[in-house]
């Protein structure tokens, strides 16, 4: 193995990683291209930032080190992706001590692909691995084992092998051979969660620049959204607009219209749009790893009075929590605005959950801050500027024709927020209007 190099240049500071923002000036949102006469989105500075808060996290633990195999931790340590084909193999996985860059260890020809194409990770810290693609490899193959006498071994050498170490998902071969090391294992889920809770400028840029890619798909929905058009014909649009912009993975797109949208499905079918019908969606999808969950309702041709009067309903609650939302703010007191789960037609907050709910946005759809009448009041979560979260809210029509879902994006800013999902929803949009 070697040695641990005291060269390394792992990132101590978080000084000068984040140049900040005037908040009044409007966020960008540019070219996807770098240039020569703007300041743009600055990778190796957001690797660097990153790499700096996962330590800043580590070190603010118990742990000695990290272990993770989620892609989401995987990217925001080591600034790779094979692409989505990986997220559900739990086949990559890497390494962080703090005391030397990350090791990441990659599918098949990956690693020397990094080692060409990635120069900011260590050639000899980009290794190739692979565990058994959920136990399509046997166990007896001894790949579990071999791994962790390697991960082992590199934490004797980097000083850290008699500390706990964290793991943020696993299998349980992998579990159990690294218990079987005589490693004591942890989870520091919860340590990336706070790592990531504090976007930098290059973050807030991305993510806004996710935000209105999906704004300029839901100009083509809109354009699109006629009687004998089906659900699934707009989320294939959707695919098309948004991958020929630039989309590195749309990730799902709801798309729930008439009689479907109360209760919520979260999903869609081929049904066709009828003149009248309330259809709301959700578009999911990332840019550079950052993603948007953004919902919009629209009408096809016309609105009736209940469906009016849910969206009406359904902004209000949303409105009323973006008012709230500035730093020093405690979700408890967001959630608090929105109605119990019995007040609009559910048995319990489990069963409502998701509906009248706000969550972090990064690499990950679901990050921190959580807000929910199911979990907010028993553990309420203070905001801090710099987090990024979706809003989001759900109204059924009174007489059952439809149901209004809004959701916004949103920048904590040193004296409130900036809405980052500008596709026009302060009232009812009506497609194609008759």
């Amino acid at each position: 193995m070697g040695k641990l190099d005291k060269t390394d240049p792992v990132i101590i500071s978080l000084d000068d990683l984040d140049p900040g923002w005037n908040w009044k000036r409007p966020l960008p949102a540019p070219g996807h291209s770098n240039v020569d006469f703007e300041e743009r989105v600055d990778f190796r500075r957001l690797h660097r930032y990153r790499v700096a808060r996962a330590q800043q996290a580590l070190q603010n633990s118990d742990l000695g080190a990290l272990l993770c195999f989620d892609n989401n931790n995987i990217r925001y340590l080591t600034s790779s992706v094979i692409g989505e084909w990986s997220r559900d193999k739990i086949c990559r996985y890497a390494l962080f001590t703090g005391n030397a860059n990350p090791y990441l260890w990659d599918f098949g020809s990956a690693a020397a692909h990094h080692r060409l194409y990635a120069p900011w990770l260590k050639k000899n810290h980009c290794k190739a691995g692979m565990l058994g693609l959920r136990g399509s490899v046997p166990v007896e193959a001894n790949l579990f084992s071999k791994a962790a006498k390697e991960i082992h071994d590199l934490l004797k050498i980097e000083g850290v092998a008699d500390m706990p170490l964290g793991v943020d998902i696993v299998e349980p071969p992998m579990l159990f051979a690294l218990q079987a090391e005589g490693i004591e294992v942890r989870d520091c889920q919860q340590i990336f969660l706070e790592a990531r809770q504090i976007k930098s400028m290059d973050e807030i840029t991305l993510l806004n620049m996710s935000a209105a890619m999906v704004d300029g798909a839901y100009h083509q929905i809109a354009e699109n959204l006629k009687p004998g058009a089906r659900e699934n014909e707009m989320v294939a649009l959707a695919n098309k607009v948004l991958y020929e912009a630039g989309s590195d993975d749309v990730e799902a797109i709801n798309a729930v219209s008439g009689e479907r949208c109360a209760p919520h499905p979260h999903n869609f079918t081929d049904r066709i749009y009828r003149p009248g019908d309330q259809a709301f969606f959700d578009i999911i999808q990332s840019y550079m790893g950052y993603r948007t969950c953004y919902y919009r309702t629209l009408n096809v041709g016309f609105s009736t009075p209940a469906q009016e009067d849910a969206y009406k309903q359904a902004r209000e609650w949303i409105d009323d929590a973006i008012a709230l939302v500035r730093p020093g703010t405690t979700t408890d007191k967001i959630a608090a605005l929105w109605p119990k789960a019995e007040e609009f037609g559910f048995s319990s907050e489990m069963e409502a959950f998701g509906l009248q709910f706000g969550h972090g946005l990064g690499l990950a759809l679901h990050e921190r801050p959580i807000i929910s009448r199911l979990v907010s009041f028993d553990n309420p979560f203070e905001l801090q500027e710099g987090m990024v979260f979706a809003v989001e809210t759900y109204c059924p029509a009174a007489d059952g024709n439809g149901a209004a879902r809004i959701e916004e994006e949103v920048v904590v800013t040193n004296d409130g927020c900036k809405v980052i999902t500008l596709f026009p929803a302060q009232e009812l949009f009506i497609a194609n209007k008759y």
